[in-house]
């Protein structure tokens, strides 16, 4: 009776294990992302495609770089992907990503895909900055200086956010000679034509459209919401405007293994022809390209 009573015991503790293990929750990565990934509606694409490849419950948060960036010191996401080289090299430095093996290469910072950063504006161009023949640097100095005189007319709305859009802004005021605290978020400010958001690539750009204003944005989150704007792109060329994704393994996240995949995918072939035809049919051309070793350093 003893030996039937513990066969019935095993039997059941298998049972409840046969049961148990399909359920069990896939691993978990969390990903800090910029906001024009997530707006483009990039993530959305790819997300579904890696969480099969690899049996994983992929969270995405969209964040301007400078968040993104803090929430990988913390330890609050396992992997970064995001567009601002000053803050990822400081990043590294201070110790907090991991290296990955790339093409043969071993590396903390990844690039993946880039695409270019836009001036657009109203249709009127208040300030004069179309015609392709002025640089960025030069358009920064016409708004600033017809701003100065006419605020009411011309104004610059800015993501204000440490985004790495935002770092780029203030590398072309820094390019055009001016000093960005004194002479853009103080006077700038100050006189009405500079206006700093605080939010996301999309939330700026419908600001800059009911104010009539000018921004920066990378030209991918500019074609998603082309369709909702009056503002036309002005400035498009300039080498400065050039905007690399990298993603960066973090040290402190909990899943480090999981996030390695998550670089071999993004740079994988098939992935990066993905990216390359992303919102082609939508907007008759892509939204980013894929990595090229002599563009994206």
């Amino acid at each position: 009776m003893r030996t039937k009573v513990i066969s019935l015991a095993v039997i059941a503790v298998a049972v409840i294990v046969i049961v148990i293990a399909p359920t069990s929750a896939p691993a978990r990565l969390i990903v800090a992302t910029t906001t024009s990934l997530d707006n483009t509606g990039l993530w959305d694409y790819l997300e579904p495609i890696f969480e099969e490849r690899y049996d994983v419950d992929l969270r995405i948060t969209a964040k301007g770089t400078g968040m993104a960036l803090e929430l990988g010191k913390n330890g609050d996401v396992d992997a970064v992907t995001v567009h601002d080289p000053l803050q990822e090299a400081a990043f590294i430095a201070d110790g907090y990503a991991l290296a990955a093996e790339v093409d043969g290469n071993v590396t903390e910072r990844v690039p993946w895909a880039y695409n270019y950063f836009i001036i657009v504006g109203p249709e009127t161009d208040p300030a004069g900055i179309s015609g392709g023949n002025l640089t960025p640097e030069e358009a920064f100095q016409k708004i600033q200086q017809v701003g100065e005189d006419d605020p009411e007319t011309v104004k610059f709305v800015s993501r204000g956010d440490n985004s790495g859009t935002h770092g780029k802004e203030k590398a072309v005021w820094a390019a055009a000679g001016y000093n960005y605290t004194a002479d853009i978020q103080g006077t700038g400010a100050t006189a009405g034509w500079y206006i700093e958001a605080g939010s996301g690539m999309g939330a700026t750009l419908v600001m800059a459209n009911e104010k009539i204003a000018y921004t920066l944005t990378d030209k991918g989150t500019f074609l998603a919401y082309q369709g909702d704007l009056d503002l036309v792109s002005l400035v498009d060329a300039g080498d400065i405007l050039l905007n690399v994704y990298s993603v960066i393994i973090c040290k402190n996240g909990s899943n480090p293994e999981m996030a390695n995949n998550l670089v071999d995918f993004l740079r994988a072939p098939e992935i990066q022809d993905l990216i390359a035809g992303f919102g082609v049919p939508e907007y008759g051309g892509p939204l980013f390209y894929p990595y090229d070793p002599e563009i994206c350093q």
